[in-house]
This record gives C-alpha cells, sequence and structure tokens, in this order.
C-alpha cells in the first residue's frame, strides 16, 4: 500500500512537541508492514537533505523517503510557527503554498497514493484541496484522506479576509465546510473533506465528542463518529532506551536498575540541587501552559519544594514563565527551572528523576508517560485522554499515582502517595522493575494505522 504522510514537523529533522516522534516514527513501522511512505514536510532552516532540487530536498532513511518542500520566504525562518510574542502572520498562506506543493509534487513523482495521511491543522488543506481543486484530477482518483488530530485545541484560525489566500471558491466558506463562526477553520475543514479521522487515544477520540473538550468542535465530530478512530500512540526505543541513550550519565535496564541512581546523583550535582538519594526527584518535560496542568503545579509547589526536588524543561505562556521564575529564585537547592528545549535535559530527567509530572487538564495521548516508564520513571498523571488509556494507579495495581480531580490538593496528594512507596525500600524498586518492561512499540501501533488505511482505501 502506498501511503503518503504529511506533516508540519516531524522527528530528527524539526520538532516542537509529539506529533514530530510520532510522524517521525509511524512512517518507519510502516514499512515493516508492507507499505511504501514518503513524507512530506516544509523545508525549515536547519533542515540538510541528502539531495537538493529546485523545490525541494529528499532523505532516505531506511525505506522511507522525506521530502522537503522548499520556500526559503516562507520557511527558512528560526522557529516553525511563531515567536514568543505570537504565531507568524503569514502561516496561512505558509501552510496553504505546502499543501498544493505535496500534491504538486506527488504527481511530479508520478507517486499515486493509495491514502494521503494529514497531521493537525498544518496539513489538512491538503485533503481539503484533494477533494476540492483536485477533486477531478484521475491521478488522485483513487486516493483516500485520513486526518490525525493530535490536538484539537489547534485548529488554524484565521481572519475572513484571508480567505482568497486559499485559492478556493467561496462557496466553500459556510458552516458545513470551513467557516467557523466567520473565521477559516482549517482544521474544521480537514474534518469535513477527509474520509476518516484518527486521533491518538481511544479516550480522547470520546471526549473530543463533547462541549467539554470538543472545543467548539464536538458537533462536526458527532457527525463524523461512524469515520472518527482513536489509535493509542507509541513511541520510538531507538530513541527512548536507557540501555542504550547516549545523552545520560549511566546506561542501565531491567537487569541492572540500581545504575538509575547513578543518573540521579550527576543530575542533581549538574542542575545545583542538594545531592541526596533520599530525597523524591520530580521531573517535568513540557509546553508550560495550562493544557499541561502548570496551573495547579505552580499553585503546589510551596508545599511541594519544602519535602520534594522538582526539575522542569520547557518553555510556554510567559504569565508561568514569570510565575515558574520566582519559585526557582526563592528554592534554589530544591528546584531546577529550565526555560528552553534541550534534547540532552530531556533525556537525563526520565533517567534521573524518580517521578515523572503530566498533571494535564487536557491530553489528547501523551508520549511522556510512556517514555518515563521505560527509564522506570514513575508516572504522576491526571486522568484524562491517554494518560488514562496507559496510567493505572498502583492502587489498582496499576505503574502509576493518578490524580481523578484537576485541583493543586489533589495533584500534591497524589505526589505524597508516591513519596510514601518511595520510602518503601522493597515496594518501590519491585514498581520500577514492572513499568521497566511495559511495552508500547510502534510495532502494535503501526497495525492499527494499517487496518484504518485499508477500511480508507475501500471506502474510494
Amino acid at each position: 500500500m502506498k501511503i503518503a504522510l504529511c506533516s508540519s514537523e516531524v522527528f530528527p529533522y524539526a520538532k516542537t512537541g509529539g506529533l514530530a516522534d510520532v510522524t517521525g516514527a509511524l512512517p518507519l513501522a510502516l514499512t515493516k508492514n508492507d507499505c511504501e511512505v514518503k513524507v512530506f514536510m516544509p523545508l525549515y532552516k536547519k533542515v540538510k537533505p541528502q539531495k537538493m532540487f529546485s523545490d525541494y530536498g529528499v532523505t532516505k532513511e531506511g525505506n522511507v523517503e522525506f521530502y522537503f518542500i522548499k520556500n526559503d520566504n516562507y520557511f527558512m525562518r528560526d522557529a516553525l510557527y511563531g515567536t514568543p510574542q505570537g504565531d507568524y502572520g503569514d502561516n496561512l498562506e505558509r501552510f496553504s503554498f505546502y499543501s498544493r506543493k505535496v500534491l504538486e509534487l506527488l504527481k511530479q513523482l508520478k507517486f499515486k497514493p493509495d491514502v494521503i495521511h494529514s497531521n493537525d491543522w498544518q496539513s489538512s488543506l491538503v485533503n481539503i484541496y484533494l477533494r476540492t481543486i483536485y477533486s477531478s484530477d484521475d491521478f488522485f482518483r483513487k486516493t483516500a484522506t485520513i486526518l490525525t488530530i493530535h490536538n484539537l485545541a489547534y485548529q488554524g484560525l484565521f481572519g475572513r479576509d484571508k480567505y482568497p489566500v486559499l485559492g478556493l471558491s467561496w462557496d466553500y466558506f459556510n458552516m458545513h465546510c470551513l467557516e467557523f463562526y466567520e473565521k477559516i477553520n482549517l482544521l474544521k475543514g480537514g474534518i469535513v473533506f477527509s474520509d476518516i479521522v484518527s486521533t491518538v487515544s481511544p479516550t480522547y477520540a470520546k471526549q473530543i465528542q463533547t462541549p467539554d473538550y470538543g472545543c467548539g468542535l464536538d458537533g462536526v465530530l458527532r457527525e463524523k463518529r461512524d469515520k472518527l478512530v482513536g489509535i493509542l500512540n507509541a513511541i520510538d526505543y531507538d530513541v527512548w532506551n536507557p540501555e542504550k541513550d547516549k545523552l545520560i550519565y549511566k546506561n542501565y535496564s531491567p537487569k541492572n536498575l540500581e545504575d538509575k541512581a547513578i543518573n540521579k546523583k550527576m543530575f542533581q550535582k549538574e542542575l545545583g540541587l542538594k545531592v541526596d538519594e533520599d530525597t523524591l526527584l520530580l521531573g517535568m518535560v513540557s509546553r508550560l501552559a495550562e493544557q499541561k496542568g502548570v496551573d495547579i503545579l505552580s499553585d503546589s509547589l510551596d508545599y511541594l519544594l519544602k519535602k520534594y526536588q522538582i526539575v522542569i524543561l520547557g518553555l510556554g505562556d510567559e504569565k508561568y514563565h514569570k510565575i515558574l521564575k520566582k519559585k526557582a529564585d526563592k528554592f534554589k537547592k530544591s528546584f531546577s527551572l529550565n526555560l528552553m528545549f534541550d534534547e540532552k535535559i530531556a533525556h537525563r530527567i526520565y533517567a534521573a528523576c524518580d517521578g515523572f509530572l503530566m498533571p494535564s487538564r487536557f491530553e489528547p495521548c501523551g508520549l511522556s508517560q510512556m517514555i518515563s516508564y521505560k527509564y522506570a520513571t514513575v508516572p504522576i498523571v491526571h486522568r484524562t485522554g491517554g494518560l488514562a488509556d496507559t496510567v493505572i494507579d498502583v492502587e489498582k495495581q496499576g505503574g502509576g499515582f493518578v490524580v481523578d480531580k484537576y485541583t493543586s490538593n489533589d495533584l500534591s496528594s497524589a505526589i505524597d502517595r508516591a513519596a510514601k512507596l518511595f520510602k518503601d525500600k522493597k515496594g518501590w524498586p519491585k514498581l520500577l522493575k514492572k513499568i521497566s518492561q511495559y511495552n508500547f512499540s510502534w510495532e502494535e501501533a503501526a497495525k492499527h494505522y494499517v487496518d484504518m488505511y485499508k477500511r480508507a482505501k475501500s471506502s474510494r
């Protein structure tokens, strides 16, 4: 089966979040399931393709070809989507150009896909254009379309005045297609024009059909419910594996978990925290936004940092930068704040910490809890979305600590429960041994994607 996978970011070429991890690992897993896969991404500033042509570059990894759409005016920038001050003002122009170019390039390459698999609002226009501008093009006559929603909160909203940029008839600017409260909504259009819509966990697929989680699109998604699929994400164990991770201090596996303690000691020293193996060390790698639970965590810090150590890595809302900076100044020996994204520090957080914090208000899937399991770092999560699908509380024979109510008090209570077990010299190592052997590999997830592709293909 021939698959064209479209994404605005793909690891290791460009990354701001979990979307890149998924679109980097899934294509390679699909090739092991008799799929021929080509991936299409913008050619950003730091991407160096193996071969360059006039309007695109290409890199081959394994059996997958990665194509990078070239337009220096649009993509040769320091960031993918915007600056800390806000999104780039021409994002509609940038991603509409990218989307149309993907379809042109497919024809140029004579690669006739069985399925075009687009991801989030940035590439949803590929599916929209296929069913509008290219609707009578015989080349794509049998091509099915899938849109995966990684986070429904980001929808690609633009002013009505920009509609001509899309090059589409105004007939499509209505409540049944692209219009959303007098604005353009690219994600909505992608949902409407795709044969199947998927999201990244079974629980999130149900949640987004409700007003509480639907971000205004729950009605559109309920209409699509017979063609709405939830497939749990997975992680790439070639990247996330403490046994061969080159970015951590000391490699370890389920057979020698005691070496994890060396990572903790050296990380505490590197960060300037008090070196103490008996103090619970908690980590967080996240976008610093309310969605990720930074509000209830911030409210808990005065209590937590008197008892435990916390290290946070990430960037986000300036509001939370200021709050967290004040806490870092107040608790210098127990709080390490790293306002950046650094791959090395991220790996060391997973390897060195005892517990991993994911108090998300909502979480489509989450990859960090799966990674933390592999590194024998116990996840502490709010029960929502993919976190509900992957983390069961230790009191129910699971591998983590679950917060049922989204409050700072309930988060603190879950951490205190973790700390109590942490002091149990038999119970804690037993838990670490168990979770380090959990398996969330792409091998299983890829099979579900192939089944979805077959279903989409049969609908054409």
